[in-house]
């Protein structure tokens, strides 16, 4: 199970938006793509340079994303690509 949950998870990322803007996010599919972008992100930087991914220290790729997410470090950006992100933190 997903922790936060999903709905929790939107109701961060359309925190700011305005009443009678349209949402940022409007379905789980949108917040599947955003975090699965960025944990393909954070694979790839572990195994730039042809390093071997053995294990992770703290969490797993998605978890680490989902957690990006929840606390406000990863952004969807409306109105681009689906799954198109902003890290306010260096990859």
């Amino acid at each position: 199970m997903l922790h936060p949950s999903y709905s929790d998870l939107m109701k961060v990322v359309n925190q700011d938006v305005e009443e009678g803007e349209t949402p940022v996010v409007n379905s789980r599919y949108s917040i599947v793509m955003a975090t699965a972008k960025r944990a393909r992100q954070i694979i790839a930087r572990q195994t730039r340079g042809g390093e071997e991914m053995k294990h992770f220290a703290v969490s797993k790729p998605l978890s680490k994303a989902v957690n990006e997410l929840y606390t406000g470090q990863l952004r969807i950006l409306p109105g681009e690509e689906e799954g198109a992100i902003e890290n306010k933190t260096t990859a």
